[in-house]
């Protein structure tokens, strides 16, 4: 195997061909390898294949073509293509049922398909975000199925992906990574792999650490936010601007405080603290009730808002709603646990109509003018480059009542004319 990786002969599969799955297996195809992308998905396994990206992301289209046009990639649905390769990398989505518990059924379906195709020799890497101890599990799993022994016959790791969206490849390339293995032979293979174009550091550790580092980090930001979310809450109180403070805060060499807003979202925020304490025999509360705090920030924007409304005398049931940004993140289509999408459903049942519009994410109007037209209050929900440099009089032309509420500190100087609320800022 090691020859193999070295020469750049070893046969790679890409389980799961999503924002993380696809890049991989791009970074990999064009790093010399031969790579099947598996994915279960038709429409997707066409699209790819005929060199159109399903997700957007700077520079994924063109290095998508290079690596169909250098022959190094191929996507697949068919189980029979993927049989016997070397090395077999699992992208797929771990997220959370109703109960905020771990649905560990895609990973399960595909460390099935795995060890249905693997051959003896062969290294699983799962880069999916799971709860402590799921690769060891998964390891057992892959003995059951395969009769082959872990450690001996085949070897498997854990490197979690460590990426931002919009910056995937410049990430996949200089972020450090974290390879966690069953045993450390494990562990060096997958070293060496991801030295073929990652030019960060490389840690190794063992599996259920590499687990909880990636956790760690995620449950981290995310009590950083809550904390950051709270001093929102405070600002408000004391009538003061809370971004104002915060810089200020954050000249003090030892303090690092994050950005209040109306949500956290994506795939990793909202689900890898309760992944973290799936399977502790306590939690001692302050990260689920950092959770609880994120989850209800769409809640406190849905009260500026009723308030703003309440301000004019304008009965909510009458209310025009429109809501830019549906992506939970600014220049991106992604829109898994975007807060924006929760603040609708808070707000759909207690106003008129709720109109949305993203250039990136179909919404109910394909344009700003016909979203704004008629409206009675604009919520900013997403940080989108365009909404940063809006002509605010023209749009206060085209409303009929001009509420502003910012959830993701847009505005900096509210307009004139408009009455202005945006979480943090107190001052208004």
């Amino acid at each position: 195997m090691r020859e193999k990786i070295m020469d750049r002969s070893a046969e790679i599969v890409v389980i799961g061909l999503g924002y993380i799955g696809l890049p991989t297996a791009i970074m990999f195809a064009n790093a010399g390898f031969k790579v099947i992308g598996y994915e279960i998905r038709e429409e997707v396994v066409k699209k790819v294949n005929s060199g159109n990206s399903h997700i957007i992301e700077p520079e994924i289209e063109e290095m998508l073509r290079k690596a169909l046009e250098n022959g190094n990639l191929k996507a697949t649905s068919d189980k029979k293509e993927i049989k016997g390769k070397d090395v077999y990398i699992i992208c797929v989505q771990t997220p959370l049922k109703e109960d905020k518990t771990p649905d560990l059924s895609y990973l399960e379906s595909a460390v099935r398909t795995t060890a249905e195709a693997m051959k003896r020799g062969s290294l699983v890497i799962i880069e999916s975000t799971v709860p402590p101890m799921t690769t060891l599990k998964m390891a057992e799993l892959i003995e059951e199925l395969s009769g082959f022994k872990a450690g001996e016959d085949f070897y498997m790791v854990h490197a979690p992906e460590r990426v931002m969206p919009g910056r995937i490849f410049k990430e996949l390339i200089y972020n450090s990574r974290i390879v966690g293995g069953i045993n450390e032979e494990s562990s060096e293979l997958a070293e060496l792999l991801y030295r073929t174009f990652v030019r960060g550091q490389i840690f190794k550790t063992n599996s259920t650490t590499s687990e909880m580092v990636k956790l760690m980090e995620n449950t981290f930001r995310d009590v950083n936010i809550a904390l950051a979310n709270e001093f929102a809450f405070l600002a408000h109180q004391y009538g003061i601007n809370v971004f104002e403070a915060i810089e200020l805060a954050n000249t003090h060499p030892r303090v690092k405080i994050h950005i209040p807003g109306i949500g956290v979202g994506g795939h990793c925020l909202p689900k890898d603290p309760y992944l973290l304490l799936s399977s502790a025999k306590e939690d001692f509360g302050l990260i689920r009730k950092a959770r609880e705090i994120n989850e209800d920030m769409p809640l406190f924007a849905k009260d500026l808002l009723m308030s703003s409304l309440k301000t004019i005398n304008f009965p909510p049931e009458e209310a025009v709603v429109t809501v830019l940004g549906l992506s939970y993140k600014g220049n991106s289509d992604d829109t898994r646990n975007s807060p924006a999408i929760k603040f609708i459903e808070e707000i759909k049942d207690v106003v008129k109509e709720v109109r949305t519009y993203d250039p990136y994410v179909r919404g109910t109007h394909e344009s700003l003018e016909a979203a704004l037209k008629g409206a009675d209050a604009v919520v900013i929900a997403t940080d989108h480059s365009e909404f940063k440099n809006l002509d605010w009089q023209s749009i206060g032309g085209l409303m009929r009542n001009k509420i502003l509420i910012d959830g993701r500190h847009v505005i900096k100087e509210p307009p004139k004319g408009f009455i202005f609320k945006g979480i943090g800022r107190g001052e208004y």
